[in-house]
C-alpha cells in the first residue's frame, strides 16, 4: 500500500518568508508560548546567517480544513493587517522567526530578555565591517554589535559606542541590520559620507559579497504540514519539534480552538481557578487537569445516552470514555460548556470527602490522576456519595490506587477502567480491579524514603486517620496542620543517635521510624536517645500515662521507646503500620 505523506518539504527564501509575516500571511496559532529569546540568542541566530550556517529548519501548518481551527496571532513586533487571515501557522521557529523579523524588517528595536526572563530590553543590531571581514581570524559572534534603544553601547575602557545617526555608523564602519535588505540605499549613502574612497569602497565590495550575499541569498528549510492532519498529530508534532522543548499543554491547544469560535477558555478557567485557590487541597489543580475530568465525565454520559438507546446487540460500538489527548481534542466546545460547571462542583465535593479523611493540602494527594477520577466518579454517582457505605467504597479504591502506585504507568488508561468499575461496584457490581490486584508488600514499608512519593503520603494520611496527637500539647496533629501549623515526617529515633549506634540507615530513614510532628515537636526531639526527650516532655508537663497515651496514637510502643529499643520499636511498629494499612485496603491480615 502506497503511504501517503502528511508533510512537504521544501525551502523558501528568508526574505519571502519574513515578508510573509509583515503581510500576516504567516502567524502564529494562539497557543504558541510568548517570545522570550534573550540577547546571546539572536546574536548567534544572526552570526550563523551571516556565515550561511544553518539555523534549522521551520515546521508550519498548511491551513484550510474546518477540523484545524485555531485562532491565529500575529508574531511580537508585527502589525497585523487588518482583515488579514494566514495561510500558515508556525508550529516550531516561533523564536528564530520572531528574532529576524524584529532585526532585518521591523525598523524597531528587538525586544530581549535576560537569561532569567524577567527584565525585557530592547535592542539595535549591528555587524562590525571590518571585524566581520577578519574572520576566521576573528571569531564571527564578536562582529554582532547589539546596543541600546538609544543606539549607544558603553565598552570596556573604550568609552561610549555612539551609532545614534547614520553619519556615526558610517564613521564606526558598522552597518545597521535593519537595512540588510536595502543594502544597496545604505552603500550609497556610506560612500557619500566617505567621498568615494577606493579603500572605503574595495571593503564594502567584500562586505557585500562575504557577508550580505549571505543573508540575501539565504534559504530556510520548511516543513509544512498538510491541513488532513488531525488534532492531535499537531499536537504530537509541537511537542516533538519545539525547539524550547516545552510540551505543549493540551489546555493551549483547546483554548486556542475554542477561541476560534469566540470562546474563551482561560476566562472561564480563571474563574473556576479562582474558586479552587479558597481550598487547600485544589490549588494545584491545573488547567489540564480540569479538562481530563471535563473529558472523563462528558465522554460517560455520551456512552450512558448511546447505551439507553442501542439495541443490546449493537452495544459493542458504544462510544469511548476517557481522558487522553485524542478524547481531550475530540471534546466539543458545547460538551465542554455543558460539564464544566458541574465538574467544578465535582472538585469541591471531593475536597470535602477528602478533607473529612484528613487530607487538607495539594501535597497529601498521592497522584492527580487519581483526584480527576474521584472527581468523575463523585459526579456521575450524585446524592450517593453521601452515604456512609459509598465514602467507605471510595476510600477503599483510594487507598488500593495510592498504595499500590496504581497510578504510575498509564494513569488516563487506569482513570477510565477505575471511572467504569467503579461505579458498577457501587451500583451492586464487582470490585475493580484496582481492589481486587491490590498487594502491599510488608518490604515496601522498608523503601519508603522518598517524601513525595505517592505510598508515602498515602502512609502519612492514614497515620493521621489514626489520630495521632502532638508529642508537647497532646491536640491532633491534624487540626494543628489544618489551622496552618507547620507539620511535617520527623525521625522517631532520631538520625544522629542512629548513627553513632551503628544503625542500618536504610532502617532509621524508612517511613517505619518516622511519623507526623510539629517544627516545635521536633526540635525538642533533637538528636536525644527517645528515653532522655520523653523525660524532658515530661518535665514540661507531660505526665507518663497521657505520653504513652499520644505514643501509641503514633503506633508506637511506649516500653520501646523508654528502653531505647530499637529493634523492638522497629518490629512492633511495622506490624502496626502494616495493620493499619491492611484495613485501609479492605484486607484483614491472618
Amino acid at each position: 500500500m502506497e503511504q501517503i505523506s502528511t508533510f512537504d518539504i521544501n525551502k523558501e527564501a528568508l526574505l519571502d518568508l519574513l515578508r510573509g509575516i509583515q503581510q500576516s500571511k504567516i502567524q502564529l496559532p494562539d497557543f504558541q508560548r510568548d517570545f522570550v529569546w534573550n540577547e546571546e540568542r539572536i546574536s548567534r541566530l544572526l552570526c550563523s546567517i551571516s556565515l550561511a550556517y544553518p539555523i534549522g529548519a521551520i515546521t508550519t501548518l498548511q491551513l484550510g480544513q474546518p477540523h484545524l481551527r485555531f485562532k491565529p496571532r500575529a508574531l511580537e513586533g508585527t502589525i497585523p493587517a487588518s482583515e488579514a487571515t494566514p495561510n500558515l501557522l508556525i508550529l516550531d521557529g516561533q523564536q528564530r522567526l520572531t528574532s529576524l523579523y524584529q532585526a532585518l524588517i521591523s525598523q524597531q528595536p528587538v525586544t530581549t530578555k535576560n537569561r532569567t526572563g524577567q527584565k525585557v530590553n530592547r535592542r539595535w543590531y549591528y555587524i562590525d565591517i571590518q571585524k566581520a571581514l577578519n574572520f576566521p581570524t576573528i571569531d564571527r559572534s564578536e562582529a554582532i554589535v547589539s546596543v541600546s534603544e538609544s543606539r549607544m553601547l558603553r565598552e570596556s575602557g573604550n568609552g561610549v559606542l555612539d551609532l545614534s545617526t547614520p553619519e556615526r555608523e558610517f564613521a564606526a564602519d558598522i552597518f545597521p541590520l535593519t537595512h540588510i535588505f536595502n543594502y544597496s540605499n545604505w552603500r550609497s549613502q556610506y560612500s557619500r559620507f566617505w567621498e568615494y574612497k577606493p579603500a572605503k569602497l574595495e571593503m564594502l565590495d567584500n562586505f557585500e559579497s562575504r557577508v550580505i550575499k549571505n543573508f540575501e541569498y539565504y534559504q530556510v528549510p520548511i516543513i509544512q504540514l498538510r491541513s488532513g492532519l488531525s488534532k492531535e498529530a499537531v499536537c504530537q508534532v509541537f511537542g516533538d519539534t519545539n525547539s524550547l522543548n516545552k510540551i505543549l499543554g493540551l489546555f493551549d491547544l483547546m483554548r486556542s480552538s475554542f477561541a476560534a469560535d469566540d470562546f474563551s477558555l482561560r476566562e472561564d478557567w480563571e474563574r473556576r481557578e479562582r474558586r479552587f485557590q479558597q481550598q487547600p487541597l485544589l490549588k494545584e489543580v491545573k488547567g489540564g487537569d480540569f479538562l481530563q475530568a471535563v473529558c472523563l465525565i462528558s465522554t460517560y454520559f455520551r456512552r450512558l445516552s448511546y447505551l439507553q438507546n442501542l439495541a443490546p446487540h449493537e452495544r459493542e460500538q458504544l462510544p469511548v470514555v476517557g481522558c487522553s489527548g485524542r478524547d481531550i481534542l475530540n471534546l466539543s466546545q458545547g460538551e465542554y460548556q455543558q460539564w464544566a460547571e458541574v465538574t467544578t462542583t465535582g472538585f469541591e465535593d471531593v475536597a470535602r470527602l477528602l478533607h473529612g479523611y484528613k487530607m487538607f493540602e495539594s501535597a497529601d494527594l498521592p497522584y492527580p490522576m487519581q483526584l480527576v477520577t474521584l472527581v468523575a466518579i463523585c459526579t456521575v454517582l450524585k446524592e450517593k456519595i453521601t452515604t456512609d457505605k459509598v465514602r467507605s467504597q471510595l476510600m477503599q479504591w483510594f487507598w488500593c490506587g495510592a498504595l499500590c502506585e496504581a497510578y504510575f504507568s498509564s494513569p488516563t488508561a487506569k482513570a477510565t477502567r477505575d471511572l467504569l468499575e467503579t461505579i458498577e461496584w457501587v451500583n451492586g457490581g464487582s470490585e475493580p480491579m484496582t481492589i481486587q490486584h491490590a498487594l502491599f508488600a510488608e518490604s515496601r514499608l522498608l523503601t519508603l524514603r522518598n517524601r513525595r512519593g505517592a505510598i508515602f503520603k498515602a502512609v502519612a494520611v492514614l497515620l493521621r486517620n489514626e489520630g495521632v496527637l502532638d508529642f508537647i500539647t497532646g491536640e491532633p496533629i491534624s487540626d494543628r496542620q489544618h489551622f496552618q501549623e507547620r507539620v511535617d515526617v520527623h525521625h522517631i529515633f532520631p538520625k544522629a543517635w542512629c548513627q553513632k549506634q551503628q544503625i542500618d540507615s536504610k532502617r532509621y530513614n524508612c517511613f517505619v521510624n518516622k511519623t507526623p510532628l510539629s517544627m516545635r515537636t521536633n526540635r525538642v526531639v533533637g538528636s536525644m536517645a527517645p528515653s532522655k526527650y520523653l523525660q524532658k516532655l515530661e518535665e514540661m508537663g507531660m505526665s507518663r500515662e497521657r505520653l504513652d497515651e499520644i505514643l501509641r496514637s503514633h503506633l508506637i510502643d511506649p516500653d520501646c521507646l523508654r528502653n531505647d529499643d530499637f529493634e523492638g520499636f522497629f518490629r512492633l511498629r511495622q506490624q502496626a503500620l502494616m495493620e493499619m494499612i491492611s484495613n485501609a485496603m479492605g484486607q484483614s491480615r491472618s
